[in-house]
């Protein structure tokens, strides 16, 4: 039988291994970490149980697609619930606006606090869902690498509408021009960091991310996020997937321009084909240290990263719901520090997603649990203690002035996660969350590919690859990448 190895029980990792041995192979993997799932997982602080990563659920069908693979009915073993609410939004000078998944209500919610026609905003999105058919079949759903993936009829209709990319613009004038209304504006300038980027710097094309939200919906697992990678680990292990936990990969073996095996910290073992779920920096620079490394795509710059602030919250806020956004007022200043600067300006974002508002058991009767993030640039070797502690205070600051309430005394559990110790915890290179970032026009094209043109039998699935950062785009990449690997039974000795 062959046998696959894959580095990393991340989302992507465990998506890639069950979509192997689908395939027919007979799959290892190897993770150094004693708990699977990377960024996706969770952990407790007293009486309260925090995801530790991605808070954001959208496109739950491809979760789905992964037991629908092996004739499971998904329903059996994950649960989730559209939410009616997909975000709050808070602003300094007091506007407030509710994100309804409902169309019609959330249009009106618009009309009603910022004074913008329903008109305006619905062809905004019709332009970015136009942007999102033309392009998820050419860049999310296929290998931007091989020729024949460009040799068809979605080609051809992209060409075609190429002005529509708007490509030549970054999203924040794209926005300002469409939208106008400033609120509104910064609303929809905040989706380039779904994939860790500046809105003013980030291609138009990025406006596609919104729709993906709007269109599909947000969603919660009804155990919360850790639910999507215990599930997807489960089944893998229900159809013969092997997990080596605790278990470091310290280098993949090449022999004669083709990937032949790994050496873990215990062991070395041979296999037909490797698939890496590492960030693509480590994977080069520690596991492939003999072999060329695309110095390009290495020097790429990096996506930002985040201070993380875990909160145990003695008390209730009604007027917050699962995913809460506190901006800044000024937005430009606030990513100019990030990406220009490596630094951290005094006015913040501040993003706080409460899972026990949808899961009750995840805080004590009377509280809420908090997961409070700021953007912030990935690791230069800068004073994270000194960055923490003023982050702190000014997010805390923040929080009292919209909410009203000294929230300092209502935090009876902490801990802070930082840069460095994202890096540490999931060999993500500089902490940064997504990989590279999508800082210029031709970032679709400059992530590294879900295979090695120089090394055969090796491919790359994960956030730091094509087609990027997030739960989908992860779940995506190691479909692409499990695509490009003939059935177990077509390949050859």
């Amino acid at each position: 039988m062959k046998k696959a190895a894959v580095i990393g029980a991340g989302i992507g990792g465990i998506a890639g291994a069950l979509r192997l041995a689908h395939k027919g192979y007979h799959v290892n993997v190897f993770e150094a970490n004693d708990y699977p799932g990377g960024k996706l997982s969770a952990f407790t602080l007293g009486k309260y149980r925090f995801d530790s990563g991605p808070s954001l659920f959208t496109m739950p069908h491809l979760v789905n697609d992964l037991f629908e693979l092996f004739n499971e009915k998904p329903s059996k073993y994950f649960s989730y619930k559209k939410k009616k609410i997909a975000c709050q939004y808070f602003w300094d000078d007091h506007t407030e606006l509710t994100a309804y998944s409902n169309n019609s209500l959330y249009f009106d919610e618009v009309e009603n606090k910022l004074g913008i026609k329903s008109n305006s905003l619905k062809k905004y999105l019709d332009r970015a869902k136009r942007k999102y058919e033309l392009t998820a079949p050419l860049f999310l759903e296929r290998s931007l690498h091989k020729f024949q993936g460009f040799v068809n009829i979605e080609t051809v209709k992209a060409l075609l509408n190429l002005s529509l990319f708007e490509i030549n613009q970054n999203l924040h004038s794209v926005n300002a021009s469409q939208l106008r209304e400033p609120h509104l504006v910064q609303m929809y300038d905040r989706y380039a960091t779904y994939n860790g980027s500046s809105p003013f710097q980030t291609p138009g094309i990025m406006t596609l991310v919104q729709h993906l939200e709007q269109e599909f919906g947000t969603y919660i697992p009804i155990r919360g996020m850790e639910q999507i990678t215990l599930c997807l680990f489960e089944l893998a292990k229900r159809k013969g997937v092997v997990f080596n936990m605790s278990e470091k990969v310290k280098e993949i073996i090449v022999e004669k321009g083709k990937a032949v095996g790994i050496k873990t910290e215990k062991v070395e073992n041979r296999f037909d084909l490797i698939l890496s779920n590492v960030d693509i920096f480590p994977t080069y620079k520690n596991l492939l240290r003999d072999q060329k490394a695309p110095k390009r795509i290495l020097r790429q710059e990096r996506s930002s990263s985040a201070v993380i602030f875990y909160w145990g919250i003695k008390n209730q806020f009604d007027q917050l719901d699962l995913h809460n956004i506190f901006f800044s007022k000024n937005y430009k200043s606030e990513f100019d520090s990030i990406f220009n600067q490596n630094n951290v300006s005094d006015d913040f974002t501040v993003y706080v997603n409460i899972t026990s508002k949808d899961i009750p058991q995840d805080a004590p009767e009377g509280c809420e649990n908090w997961f409070v993030m700021v953007n912030v640039p990935s690791d230069h070797g800068q004073d994270w203690e000194s960055i923490k502690t003023r982050l702190r205070e000014k997010t805390i600051k923040k929080l009292n002035k919209i909410l009203k309430v000294n929230l300092e005394t209502m935090i009876e559990e902490e801990v802070v996660m930082t840069p460095p110790l994202i890096a540490q915890k999931t060999a993500s290179h500089m902490g940064a969350l997504y990989g590279s970032s999508s800082n210029n026009k031709m970032a679709a094209f400059l992530r590294h590919p879900n295979f090695n043109s120089k090394i055969k039998n090796l491919y790359f699935c994960g956030g730091s690859v094509h087609p990027g950062g997030g739960i989908p785009l992860c779940l995506l990449s190691a479909k692409i990448a499990t695509d490009l690997i003939p059935n177990a039974s077509n390949t050859k000795d």
